[in-house]
């Protein structure tokens, strides 16, 4: 954090727009004469206490905390607070949650508590006595209330609030946050803003759209894998997953955590397209190198250059296309359709399957060498079935994102847990999608319509061909496929009906 000279300090939490919209309203009631920054629960104690054993004079006398959760190492934060307090700094906690449990008496005399029953923003207005109103609008989505209270540009503000929050979580870059809510405090325009914050918002309107979600142990250790691979630039990826389980998000996130992150993503469908477009899409052409070629044009390897191409469904393409895609990625060169010299570029290939790829080199529809080449580090997506303990977190993240910040209730969540998701998140959010277009508040019969919709739609060609399969093995997966369909994909109801445990079950869904 740079050296300042203002007296106030204003520590707000990450996560919510309502952090940096209440961190602006006091920005503004202090007459901008403060600093701003975003600090976690667990971050807070450890960072009070680095400023409490500074030898030098305090850098601000007066530290406001915004809905800042106290939690976090209590006897750490009790000790730093007591510090600052004989340094003559005042702390004054605002916030519309109770203090937790047990922190009244250790925390006693040492802050300014300033607890009020009402959103955060409202307590701010209440304790500076400042109108908070214009700031409203900045914590409702679009779309919500009356379109004449929005101003032309608070679709840009969304972005800029959300932009900030994204480069802390992904770059732990905390200046925009501070410039966030020096904007908003002071009504600073679009058109005004700085070139690298607008900048960071195309950055965020392209790529801040994909992050994963979840604190399963599947997911935590796949978010920590992609954190160790983004690290290195030049370590290609094969990523494998069923349908709908986020591949493309993880090459994002691989992308947006490395080194490569300013320059640009490319992603590309190989099943897209035909075998004979493929080398045209891959390195572009010259003019006039065929039929209607009446211009130049760069191929996904240029346009990528510098940054990550991803391509999806490797294992669509062609076998006679794959000699192309080999080549260049073994000298890093190629030639455009109808060209003559040879372009070198610098490109970190991701790509991802849902296909068996060890099979098809077995029946040689896929090369093994190119398998070599591409299957250098491998990820795997989980199922949403491997990690249903997600769907509260992924559900809500969603639903506040469209819903003025509310949670779903507790019976609603009940109701997609109920569920298999064969289609993985992609299925969760379409259902969520369903529900805000129809304006349902019944998720229960929400989800009856959903698995009627659904229901015969895996092994349709053995039921259509009207023949038991002559594998042991494939004639009990269409029987509990069967099964689990007749009784509307309740996994526990199925899993009674056979005789089997759920996992028996779950493992041949």
């Amino acid at each position: 954090m740079n050296v300042v000279k203002n007296e106030n300090l204003i520590l707000t939490g990450w996560g919510y727009a309502e952090y940096v919209v209440s961190a602006a309203a006091v920005y503004k009631a202090l007459d901008s004469r403060a600093d701003v920054c975003g600090v976690s629960r667990r971050r807070l104690p450890e960072f009070l206490s680095e400023l409490s054993e500074e030898r030098s004079a305090p850098k601000w006398k007066r530290i406001y905390l915004l809905g800042v959760s106290l939690g976090g190492a209590p006897d750490v934060l009790a000790d730093a607070l007591a510090k600052l307090k004989t340094k003559k700094v005042s702390v004054t906690w605002i916030s519309a949650l109770e203090m937790p449990e047990g922190l009244h008496e250790l925390l006693k005399g040492l802050l300014d508590v300033r607890f009020f029953d009402s959103s955060l923003l409202e307590a701010v207005g209440q304790t500076f006595g400042v109108d908070v109103r214009p700031f409203m609008p900045f914590l409702k989505p679009m779309g919500t209330g009356n379109p004449r209270d929005r101003s032309p540009d608070i679709r840009e503000y969304f972005s800029l609030i959300a932009t900030a929050q994204f480069y802390y979580r992904n770059y732990q870059d905390e200046s925009l946050y501070a410039t966030t809510a020096r904007y908003l405090a002071n009504g600073v325009r679009p058109c005004a803003w700085e070139a690298n914050v607008k900048g960071a918002v195309e950055h965020y309107d392209r790529y801040g759209g994909r992050e994963l979600l979840g604190k399963s142990r599947v997911i935590t250790t796949l978010q920590d894998r992609i954190n160790r691979v983004a690290a290195h630039e030049h370590a290609r990826v094969l990523i494998l997953g069923e349908s709908g389980t986020g591949k493309e998000t993880v090459a994002q996130q691989i992308h947006t955590k490395s080194p490569r992150w300013k320059m640009p993503f490319v992603s590309f469908n190989c099943a897209s397209v035909t075998k004979d477009l493929l080398e045209d899409r891959f390195f572009g052409h010259e003019r006039g190198a065929f039929t209607n070629a009446v211009e130049r044009t760069d191929g996904l390897f240029l346009q990528a250059d510098g940054g990550t191409l991803f391509l999806d469904e490797i294992g669509e393409m062609p076998i006679e296309v794959q000699s192309l895609l080999l080549r260049v990625l073994e000298g890093g060169r190629f030639m455009r359709v109808g060209g003559r010299e040879e372009i070198k570029c610098d490109v970190r290939l991701v790509t991802a399957t849902n296909r068996d790829l060890p099979a098809l080199v077995r029946d040689g529809k896929f090369r093994e060498d190119l398998y070599q080449r591409l299957n250098v580090v491998q990820l795997r997506t989980p199922s949403l079935r491997e990690h249903m303990e997600d769907i509260p977190v992924i559900a809500n993240a969603w639903w506040r994102k469209f819903h003025n910040n509310r949670l779903l209730r507790e019976e609603q969540v009940a109701a997609l847990m109920d569920y298999d998701y064969p289609g993985n998140v992609r299925e969760l959010v379409n259902i969520l999608d369903r529900a805000t277009a129809l304006e349902e508040d019944d998720f229960a019969l929400l989800m009856r319509e959903h698995k009627e919709m659904n229901a015969g739609r895996m092994g349709g060609l053995e039921l259509k061909s009207g023949r038991v399969p002559d594998k042991l093995e494939d004639a009990i997966r269409l029987h509990i496929r069967r099964i689990y369909e007749k009784y509307g994909q309740n996994l526990t109801r199925a899993a009674e009906v056979l005789g089997v445990s759920r996992n028996t079950v779950r493992k041949y869904l």
